[in-house]
């Protein structure tokens, strides 16, 4: 990247960023007429994936032309991807994009400023890494990191080289959810007591791709830059297509769905992780040769570290074989509820008037308040195109490059829900209670650090 034009679009956005944001109203559009389409911010896509194609360009898309973006190249080991890749970005944008084979010839191109990163679950922390050490913003979809070693390298990696991280975790970018946070950090609704969070799906073939399975071979792709830092395996179509079924390339449900989940918990409350975690589960219907299982309970404790007395309990719970993927986070307190179902805070549960003259105390009962439209949802696959959710995120991020400011969700994020998620894991894989240790910084299980 040329330091002149990089240069050049961090000193238009700082001198016009205050304006912007705060004192006249400036229009995102009046902005990025300012900068000049010579200024525009280059985007490379790491990897032509589902969830790039059907979610995070439809959210690209809707913002690039006001804020003066554009994708100029895609990278991808797979031919097959490459491909389809550049296809569907030159339809869709009206120009051609630059192939890479892999992210050494993404990083070459000249006046790159960012990069999407939808790859392997596994991958995205090391992907975070190659690209800020190249000189690039990311937007990195979760989870951040499947194992502390990469979760270290990467909060280290992107905080030395200071750029703008968002991590794909949509929640912090939804209205509700900020209402959500803002009413249980006001202290309103009292000290949390317990948090329900479910994910039910009834999808035999969810992550299962059958007819690419049997379309691809070894000599399409690269298969040892595929395993990254994961142990060599023989090739197996399988693992590098329905990755998400395979540990050490998934977690599977920790690291797909309740890593959403988890980090309203730790915004709300502003713990930055587990007490402890215990598991339970097992792959019950679906044997089909995965791994990584079907069925899921695991229960958290949180708290602060130095009061053992204090804290609550969080039970995800998912399974893949009765569901309708309508996600559930039910927040409890005292005095009753926040239900992020239909984003209201009621007094159902609290404490009621007779219970509480029995012993003593004053009832503790929350008002009725409606936090959001209760059609503000969280889109729970990655097949609904450009729902509001990432739609907000995306756009975020795009003006925190902009801005310099941090985004909704910081890599910090990312790194408080790996945390989370490879407890999560630890506690799967070992049937141990998973701990984790705030000097060493590595999740802990039968009394040593958790490895795959």
């Amino acid at each position: 990247m040329k330091p002149t034009r990089r240069d050049f679009i961090r000193q238009t956005a700082v001198a016009a960023a205050g304006t912007y944001v705060g004192t006249i109203g400036m229009s995102a559009k009046s902005y990025a007429n300012i900068i000049g389409a010579n200024d525009r911010v280059r985007v490379g896509v790491v990897g032509f994936s589902d969830r790039f194609r059907q979610a995070l360009f439809p959210a690209f898309q809707g913002h690039y032309k006001e804020l003066n973006y554009d994708i100029v190249a895609v990278s991808d080991i797979w031919n097959r991807r490459r491909d389809e890749g550049q296809a569907f970005l030159k339809d869709k944008l009206g120009h051609d994009v630059q192939v890479c084979h892999n992210n050494d010839e993404l990083y070459k191109l000249k006046d790159l400023d960012a990069v999407i990163i939808s790859t392997a679950d596994f991958q995205h922390a090391q992907h975070a890494i190659e690209a800020v050490k190249a000189g690039c913003d990311a937007y990195v979809e979760k989870p951040f990191a499947e194992t502390m070693e990469d979760n270290r390298a990467a909060l280290k990696a992107i905080k030395a080289a200071n750029k703008i991280v968002q991590i794909g975790s949509q929640r912090r970018s939804g209205s509700n959810y900020h209402a959500a946070a803002k009413y249980i950090q006001s202290g309103k609704f009292g000290n949390i007591t317990m948090v329900d969070l479910t994910w039910n799906v009834n999808q035999p073939g969810r992550w299962r791709r059958p007819a690419l399975v049997g379309q691809i071979k070894e000599s399409d792709t690269d298969w040892k830059r595929f395993l990254m830092n994961r142990p060599y395996e023989a090739w197996d179509p399988r693992k590098y297509l329905e990755y998400r079924l395979f540990w050490p390339y998934s977690s599977g449900m920790p690291g797909q769905w309740m890593s959403h989940q988890i980090d309203t918990v730790h915004w709300f409350s502003g713990l930055k992780h587990p007490r402890s975690v215990v598991a339970n589960g097992g792959i019950y219907q679906w044997n089909d040769g995965r791994r990584n299982w079907d069925t899921t309970t695991a229960v958290f404790e949180y708290g602060p570290l130095d009061n053992k007395e204090g804290g609550f309990q969080v039970v995800f719970s998912s399974r893949m074989h009765n569901g309708d993927e309508k996600p559930a986070e039910i927040y409890y307190s005292v005095g009753g509820e926040l239900n992020l179902i239909t984003n209201k805070v009621s007094p159902a549960g609290g404490l009621q008037e007779k219970p509480a003259a029995d012993m003593g105390m004053k009832p503790v009962l929350l008002s009725e308040e409606t936090l959001a439209d209760p059609s503000v949802k969280a889109v729970a696959s990655a097949n609904t195109g450009a729902d509001q959710l990432t739609s907000n995120h995306m756009r975020n991020w795009m003006e925190c490059i902009r801005s310099r400011k941090q985004p909704n969700a910081p890599v910090e994020a990312g790194y408080s829900h790996s945390i989370a998620t490879i407890m999560t894991n630890a506690a799967v894989r070992t049937g141990a209670k998973a701990t984790f240790n705030e000097q060493t910084q590595e999740v802990m299980a039968g009394g040593r650090p958790f490895k795959y």
